[in-house]
């Protein structure tokens, strides 16, 4: 299932790992570990920020994805299931809507 994975980032410790120029290895691994099918680098809220897509085969993953983030960064994580045009269209909206009229 693809899981859009957003996270906030504070200030520190991310301030700090970049003065002793380490920011890029960390988010190099954290990011090589997950394989995120997009990333997207951002300001939220006044913070640093990523939205990540990411494929999960099972529920059981999503602590992998997160605590990279909590342990390395304090950071934020929410976590949302994400569909496609095509999930969509598999989802059955047409008798959904009939069988809840």
């Amino acid at each position: 299932m693809r899981i859009l994975l957003n996270v906030t980032i504070p200030h520190e410790p991310f301030n700090t790992l970049v003065r002793e120029g380490t920011v890029g290895e960390v988010m190099g691994r954290i990011l090589e570990e997950m394989k995120p099918e997009a990333a997207y680098f951002t300001e939220q809220n006044g913070k640093r920020g990523a939205v990540l897509v990411v494929n999960l085969d099972d529920p059981s993953g999503i602590p992998a994805l997160a605590e990279p983030w909590f342990l390395k960064f304090n950071a934020d994580c929410e976590l949302r299931i994400a569909m496609v045009q095509e999930d969509l269209m598999k989802a059955g909206l047409e008798s959904l809507g009939a069988k809840w009229k």
